[in-house]
């Protein structure tokens, strides 16, 4: 795949699609998967491979796939130490198993924690080849060489992995089978087509809201609003929609369960629910007010003190202040939550779309009063996530019908289920307070206020520019509320890296400095500090940026903005090229530059980063939902505004060339679109952007 993302051609593309959509597939090295491997007779090796009699090599992708490619890049992974043909490899989502290392996509770990067993999974397995090879020719093993798939002597004997297949799974699995060097991976570091590309655009079942089971019912929840309770319920007009079976209620909720999806909706719609206790105060203007004199004078929590930014201040020629405001946000996933669910006296099968199989089994089991040995997890592809299925919540609500009605139960939401009474980014303020001294920053003061959130750990709190310099306090201070809270794409650092960079921006202006020179300087500061960010690397993709993007020569009318951030493990540092046409402020092109490591797929690789700056930099221009009374203002999107097609600009990703263990992705590239975007208005506008959104 290109490394840019041109919109003039995928717009040419758009116009040519009949159906009005278009998933864009790169052109890259892909396997001619069979379709189906139904009738070949596997042999396992391990949790995660299996290989049949022609040479077919099955691999089971362990964690949830939720469209950041973990499903072709963990088996990519085990294919490499294996060393077969991608070729030949079919790969298979693995259910919940206890065979398999966090089974998580959260918080993008899944290929930093799971890299090390991914590649000894693979190594194991080619060292059993190698073993029984070894015996079968009298030879020794460190004598063969193999690579995709088949071993070769020095004599120049040669065999194929599946002529051996009964010889190797006897071999005993060796405990510490030799890894191979970074230099000499022939597979990791390619552009891979993403494993499911094919089904996804010829429209196979492969996402929850696709799941189907011969008898199942379906079910639709009535939730009450933030703090509220279930008072009463007429469900007479409910019951009377054609398809509907029962009402049944649980929790302070109502079902409707069905014969098809659109009964149940039609009934829960004609539910007469009175809900009792709701909440005047949940509304968005009190919580900016509880918000602000927190941050003005109230009590906050420390979370991380160096040096004594009470004497910074006392001494300072000049002291800068300023206070970044960030809305609630929905998760908006494409695919509203749904899961199944068939609870019987033995078994608990749950189906579907979760970012947390484990807590899922574990909930469900706890809730229903089961062994958790008796839930089995299945997962199905997922049409988003962004945090929102790290929730189980959708899960327990199947399970608990199911076990009431029993039956299968397929849960549904509709779009204004999810966004109503849903798990949202929480509401969060945060006040800057530099201080300057002979032209140098000396001290740095960050006060967070959140709704219904814990805010930044201090993990994060010692995030850039900590360090840097000599005196820092980060605090913070929680609003207590009704309204849910969940991880939101990269949790706390998705608004704190955009008021941070805007800051640096700012500093960078009183200063009279360049902005990628202040940083430059103040990753110099932090070089020998104990910090959870290397300032070397850090300093390393800035360079990267500063050259791809010709920092500070662009054309005249183009004004650029620059940000960087470190988060998830990861640096990624951005310029967004703006013009201003008819005087609207247009993004027309951004630069990125990222440390994560070993690159293990650079198509799905660059997915990410494009991903990540349409979604941040789309958020920060409109993102917003309000309450009143405890009821999201916006619930569809007719109301509530994404990026559109015409705003996205032109992206150009850059990785840095590294031999470090792979880190995150899916989040790191989020946090810093935003404050590029708003650098690059400022310089066009001289207007700042200390709000999001930035357009209502």
């Amino acid at each position: 795949m290109s490394n840019t993302f041109n919109r003039r051609n995928f717009l040419k593309l758009s116009l040519l699609a009949s159906g009005g959509m278009l998933i864009g597939v790169g052109c890259s090295e892909e396997a001619d998967m069979p379709t189906s491997t139904d009738d070949l007779d596997f042999h396992s090796f391990n949790a995660y491979i299996e290989m049949a009699k022609n040479g077919i090599v099955k691999i089971y992708s362990p964690n949830p796939e939720i469209g950041q490619g973990v499903k072709t890049s963990m088996p990519m992974i085990v294919a490499e130490e294996l060393d077969v043909s991608w070729k030949k490899v079919h790969v298979v989502q693995a259910p919940l198993s206890n065979d398999f290392n966090r089974q998580v996509a959260g918080g993008s770990q899944s290929i930093r924690q799971n890299f090390p067993a991914l590649r000894m999974a693979g190594a194991t397995v080619k060292m059993m080849f190698l073993t029984a090879v070894a015996k079968k020719w009298d030879v020794g093993v460190d004598t063969l060489k193999v690579a995709q798939g088949i071993i070769s002597s020095q004599d120049g004997k040669k065999i194929n992995y599946e002529e051996v297949i009964e010889e190797a799974i006897k071999i005993p699995v060796p405990e510490n089978a030799p890894l191979k060097n970074v230099e000499d991976f022939t597979l990791i570091g390619k552009a891979i087509n993403n494993v499911d590309i094919k089904p996804i655009i010829t429209g196979k079942p492969l996402f929850g809201v696709d799941y189907k089971e011969k008898g199942m019912k379906y079910a639709a929840v009535a939730r009450p609003p933030f703090g509220a309770s279930l008072q009463s319920v007429d469900d007479t007009e409910a019951k009377a929609v054609k398809g509907v079976e029962q009402v049944i209620q649980f929790n302070n909720k109502v079902a409707v369960v069905a014969n098809s999806t659109w009964a149940a909706f039609k009934g829960k719609s004609k539910l007469k629910i009175e809900w009792g206790n709701l909440q005047d105060d949940e509304n968005t203007t009190l919580f900016d007010q509880k918000m602000a004199q927190l941050l003005h004078n109230g009590k906050l929590e420390e979370k991380i003190k160096s040096g004594d930014i009470s004497k910074a201040k006392a001494e300072a020629d000049q002291i800068i202040e300023q206070t970044y405001e960030a809305p609630f946000l929905p998760h908006n996933t494409m695919e509203p939550m749904n899961f199944f669910a068939d609870v019987t006296d033995k078994k608990i099968r749950l189906v579907g779309p979760t970012q947390v199989p484990r807590s899922s089994a574990n909930v469900v089991a706890q809730l229903l009063e089961r062994n958790v040995e008796d839930v089995t997890v299945e997962m199905t592809r997922m049409g988003g996530g962004f945090g929102r299925r790290l929730s189980t919540d959708y899960a327990e609500d199947a399970a608990m019908v199911s076990h009431l009605a029993k039956a299968p139960i397929k849960l549904m939401y509709t779009r204004e289920d999810d966004m109503s009474i849903g798990q949202y980014r929480p509401k969060v303020k945060y006040k800057i307070t530099a201080t300057l001294k002979n032209g140098q920053l000396t001290g740095y003061q960050l006060k967070e206020a959140i709704v219904n959130n814990n805010g930044m750990n201090k993990g994060i709190a010692k995030f850039f520019p900590f360090g840097a310099v000599d005196h820092y306090l980060a605090e913070s201070a929680n609003v207590p509320a009704d309204v849910t809270t969940l991880w939101w794409r990269a949790p706390i650092t998705n608004f704190l890296g955009f008021a941070t960079e805007s800051f640096m921006d700012e500093l960078a202006l009183k200063l009279q400095k360049d902005p990628i020179e202040l940083r430059m300087e103040l990753l110099e500061n932090a070089k020998g500090k104990k910090t959870p960010y290397s300032p070397e690397r850090m300093q390393q993709t800035i360079q990267l940026v500063k050259e791809k993007s010709n920092w500070g020569n662009a054309p005249k009318g183009i004004y650029q903005g620059f940000a960087c951030y470190y988060s998830h493990n990861s640096y990624v540092a951005e310029v967004c090229d703006l013009e201003m046409i008819d005087g609207k402020p247009i993004a027309k092109r951004f630069y990125a530059s990222v440390d994560c490591g070993i690159v293990i797929n650079t198509s799905g690789a660059k997915n990410q980063i494009e991903g990540a700056i349409l979604d941040g930099m789309g958020h920060a221009m409109y993102g917003n939902l309000e309450l009143k009374d405890g009821i999201a203002q916006s619930q569809n999107f007719d109301k509530y505004k994404l990026i559109r097609m015409m705003d996205t600009p032109v992206i150009e990703t850059y990785f840095v060339n590294s031999n470090q263990a792979p880190t995150g992705l899916g989040e790191p590239g989020m946090p810093p679109a935003g404050a590029a975007y708003a650098n690059a208005y400022v310089k066009a506008t001289g207007k700042r952007m200390l709000k999001q959104p930035f357009f209502s």
